[in-house]
């Protein structure tokens, strides 16, 4: 074979090769800068304007009315900020309300249910249900400073903040010392949407452990009605019965629900 056609041999398979790993290397066709930018997703320049300088503007004036001009879906913008920290939150706060009833309702609310409104993934649900926890916290601080029942609105303000959006029943126990200052305060049973378990011998006993003179009952009704049943009345008096032998004093028994609550003393059935 001459050189010549020797040299034109070796070109023809080097333009193969290449042409082959080209091929596998890239199935389809590249596109210069301008072609890809073409294919996102269009903005909408309009909605972007209107949103731009929202946050700050809602600081600011939340911080000139001291939060008196705020309105309850707003108050879920600013918590929602920091959790989502792009996104234009407006709809997602909206939402909340929409799907709860209410700033309160939203916070109140479990976890899962949080994750059914477009837009509130696992963090943002987390987010919240810690400012509920915080708010719960603090209103229970305000119980150990003083003789309870000189801060009977904070009592119930507070039962009410950690009792009255839960969705399962949950028997509460405040155990009082001899100047009715608050020992502890303890969740003694969580049971199901109408009905929780009480053991009268598992009460006194802890009582007795903490040396509790007295004790308030609280429980909550998810259904929203606070009318005590039968089946309370009927436990109430046998844990006073049962606290009245060893010298404890039942002071109460609460009935949270969402918007009211019922005291056993008020009606005179203890």
């Amino acid at each position: 074979m001459h050189c010549r056609d020797v040299m034109a041999k070796k070109l023809n398979q080097k333009e193969d090769i290449q042409s082959n790993h080209f091929a596998l290397t890239s199935s389809t066709p590249l596109t210069s800068g301008s072609e890809r930018k073409s294919e996102e997703p269009k903005k909408n320049t309009q909605l972007d304007k209107h949103y731009q300088g929202h946050r700050e503007r809602l600081r600011k004036r939340y911080l000139k009315s001291k939060g008196n001009a705020i309105e309850d879906y707003e108050y879920l913008e600013l918590l929602l900020f920091r959790t989502i920290p792009r996104a234009n939150t407006k709809p997602i706060a909206k939402n909340l309300i929409a799907h709860f009833g209410s700033l309160a309702d939203v916070l109140g609310a479990d976890i899962h249910r949080l994750q059914e409104v477009q837009g509130c993934g696992p963090a943002t649900a987390i987010d919240l249900k810690i400012i509920s926890d915080v708010a719960g916290r603090l209103a229970r601080a305000e119980l150990f400073k003083r003789d309870i029942f000189s801060s009977w609105d904070k009592v119930l303000a507070y039962c009410k903040a950690v009792m009255a959006h839960e969705t399962r029943e949950q028997f509460r126990i405040l155990f009082l010392d001899k100047k009715n200052g608050l020992l502890a305060d303890e969740v003694q049973q969580t049971g199901t949407i109408d009905h929780t378990p009480v053991y009268p011998r598992e009460v006194i006993s802890r009582a007795l452990e903490l040396s509790a003179s007295g004790l308030i009952l609280v429980h909550n009704h998810p259904s929203g009605d606070s009318t005590p049943s039968d089946a309370d009345i009927t436990m109430t008096y046998r844990l006073k019965d049962a606290a009245n032998a060893l010298g404890i004093t039942i002071h109460d028994h609460l009935i949270i629900a969402r918007h009211n609550h019922t005291s056993f003393k008020a009606l005179k059935l203890i």
